[in-house]
């Protein structure tokens, strides 16, 4: 049954890559959409079968399709793994990725026929693929997934081929992403030279009685650290964050596949289906908190002042996936996966609300143009009002949990500077998401700002005949059609209430999403290890970062005086927090609803920053003037003119004019006379009679 999750959505793309042609919209958005609520169904039904094994290391589902490689004493299966932690992702995969469908079916009606079956089929193809990641039990089959993904990232961000940026940033996502993947393999490699398998749950078992690296950067710290690159590819962390903010240049339904349900949470996925070995490796993990902090707050400050309304989500979207990887770096894996699931509500809902005001607005994606569309739609401004407030931390919406289970974990474990940069973000997370929200949706509308659709982006960006002419003429808008206001609100529910499958201790709860997990992080029963005589490492090595006891204070081992002041700690935090989310909605309240001459005066007196920030720091610039030209200059210079040219040309060439050479001297021996022919036959026999009679 774990096969056939995967198998709906990829019948799916076989048929309308294959049929599209034939088929309406109707029936190609049917089956994109029933494949994917079919899988959904699927996902449910192995949940409930999952939920229904006690939990703990044995809460497992395997399906072993078969045997795939065989070497000797190794072996790697085709085969798919449910636990807690995949059965998490397919939920949120399959269950966003059909609203996104559903999405879909009202978003691009526009195309052709074969052009709107081509979309659904590689919309089918990602959410295969992804599934497949995530389903995977070891290393091989998690990479067929992993690769796929940046394929369909690929053929999706350049949907719009046409337009030479679309072509531009999916060539650009595809090659960034195989930087990561280099890594990937290799640490793949190294893996099984090292542990002698690739099966996720075999690498626990090995590596669980082993000495954590503290001391020294060992294997194990080679081997993730290997991961995280590859994971900083597919995630958009630094320095391969840089796709991410290109791919906007997709639909934007596509934008929200790739952003709330797919291809950038594989990284932090993938950190946490080895947290074992991630574990073992602290300094690694030190690495990757510093790393995601930067990038939460490098991406935060280039969110507060973009103009495209996708830009500033997919700054937000870097932004909050360095959160993840700080939860991931101070051993919080549950809340990095805790914040993933509730990122996936909000963050799918605010780019499906983008939608449908660029729908509406025919193309426009400047915020500078728009204004006043409260009124005008009250579905998406609601809705999107809601992401807003759950993505800032706003109190006891879905960020708010997941977020101050980061903050909080972050602070226990002793990393106070990266609690400070982690509050940061969270202040410039709320300033940036009320400056888009007031911007869009309130004040005076832009003059004409529904006409500038097509002049200033060409419909969707892609040319002429895409661009929703059907909608937004004259001075009353259309809110979102039927299909997209059923995602947009389904969505804002889910940003409401998903925080409560987590709901701390602090506050009453139980933290079942972080119970629930454990066995999958760690799937090796440690006092099993004991009883063998082999010490768990935990148990024995000095704690990652020499502070792992904090977080734990909360849990159910903590002594009754630790756990009381652990809670106070985190209701303290709880209320900087929500302070901090409250603060940032006043002051974009303040500059950008209410003193808008102010925020402009503002920047004028600091050009330089605010030049920098509009500028990203520059950094596509440096990487085109470090990496880029300076490859293309090799390739001009050495590897074309000299390797290319002067080697491999000169030696087939070579060949050549030597062949011919030889062929003009052998050429005169072949006179036509036959007593030449004769003589040279004596002479033959006589030197070959004399070499005989010499012997």
């Amino acid at each position: 049954m774990l096969s056939l999750i995967p198998l709906l959505p990829f019948t799916g793309f076989l048929v309308n890559a294959t049929l599209g042609r034939r088929l309406s919209k109707g029936t190609s958005g049917a089956v994109a959409c029933l494949a994917m609520l079919g899988a959904f169904g699927l996902s449910l039904m192995q949940a409930m079968r999952l939920l229904a094994i006690e939990p703990g290391p044995g809460r497992v589902l395997d399906e072993t399709l078969y045997r795939w490689i065989a070497a000797g004493s190794f072996h790697a299966d085709l085969a798919f793994r449910l636990d807690p932690l995949s059965m998490l992702m397919i939920l949120v995969i399959t269950g966003i990725g059909s609203l996104i469908h559903i999405y879909s079916t009202a978003y691009m009606h526009e195309e052709s026929d074969s052009e709107y079956a081509r979309y659904f089929s590689y919309l089918n193809l990602f959410a295969s693929f992804m599934l497949v990641l995530v389903l995977g039990s070891n290393l091989l089959v998690m990479f067929i997934g992993w690769e796929g993904v940046g394929l369909c990232s690929y053929l999706l961000i350049g949907f719009w081929f046409k337009k030479t940026s679309a072509n531009d940033a999916g060539k650009k996502a595809f090659v960034v992403n195989r930087i990561g993947d280099f890594a990937f393999i290799i640490g793949i490699a190294l893996t099984f030279w090292t542990l002698g398998t690739v099966d996720f749950r075999d690498i626990a078992i090995k590596v669980a009685p082993m000495a954590t690296e503290v001391a020294v950067f060992g294997t194990l710290s080679i081997i993730t650290l290997l991961f995280f690159i590859g994971a900083t590819g597919k995630s958009a962390q630094i320095p391969l964050y840089v796709w991410l903010p290109d791919a906007m240049e997709g639909p934007t339904p596509v934008s929200a596949l790739i952003h709330a349900a797919t291809m950038v949470t594989a990284g932090v996925y993938m950190i946490g289906r080895n947290a074992e070995l991630f574990s073992h490796a602290p300094q690694t993990l030190q690495i990757v908190a510093v790393i995601g902090a930067a990038t939460a707050l490098m991406a935060g400050t280039i969110g507060l002042v973009q103009n495209d309304i996708k830009r500033v989500l997919a700054y937000s979207t870097v932004s909050q996936l360095g959160y993840m990887f700080l939860a991931m770096g101070v051993g919080a894996f549950a809340g990095g996966i805790f914040h993933l699931y509730t990122h996936a509500f909000f963050k799918a809902l605010m780019f499906l609300g983008s939608g449908a005001v660029i729908h509406a607005l025919h193309g426009e994606q400047d915020i500078r143009k728009m204004g006043g569309l409260k009124s005008e739609l009250p579905i998406t401004y609601w809705t999107f009002l809601i992401g807003a407030l759950a993505i800032a931390g706003f109190p006891f919406l879905s960020g708010f949990f997941s977020k101050d289970e980061i903050l909080y974990r972050t602070f226990a474990s002793g990393h106070t500077v990266l609690w400070v940069i982690g509050a940061l973000t969270s202040l410039l997370t709320a300033v940036y998401m009320f400056r888009l929200v007031f911007l869009t949706f309130h004040g005076e509308r832009a003059a004409a700002g529904h006409d500038h659709g097509h002049a200033a982006h060409g419909g969707h960006g892609h040319g002429a005949g895409h661009g929703h002419d059907d909608h937004g003429h004259g001075g009353h808008l259309h809110d979102a059609p039927p299909a997209m206001a059923a995602a947009l609100v389904i969505l804002a529910i889910g940003s409401i209430g998903a925080g409560y499958v987590g709901v701390p201790h602090a506050l009453g709860g139980s933290n079942h999403i972080e119970s629930f997990l454990e066995s999958s992080f760690h799937p090796v029963n440690r006092g099993e290890l004991a009883v063998h005589g082999t010490p768990a490492a935990h148990d024995t090595a000095p704690a990652a970062h020499g502070e792992a006891a904090a977080p734990a204070a909360v849990g159910d081992h903590a002594a009754p005086g630790d756990a009381h002041a652990a809670e106070q700690t985190e209701l303290t935090l709880m209320g900087v927090s929500s302070a901090i989310a409250l603060l940032g909605i006043g002051i974009a309240a303040y500059f950008f609803l209410f003193n808008r001459a102010l925020a402009d005066s503002i920047a004028s007196t600091f050009a330089a920053v605010h030049r920098t920030l509009l500028n990203k720091y520059w950094i596509d610039e440096l990487y085109d003037a470090t990496v880029v030209q300076p490859l293309k200059w090799a390739s001009d210079h050495v590897l074309w003119k000299v390797i290319d040219v002067w080697i491999i040309d000169g030696i087939v060439n070579g060949v050549g004019t030597f062949v011919r050479g030889s062929a003009a001297l052998i050429r005169m021996t072949q006179t036509g006379s036959i007593r030449t022919y004769a003589a040279s036959l004596m002479v033959g026999v006589v030197l070959i009679l004399g070499y005989y009679l010499m012997q």
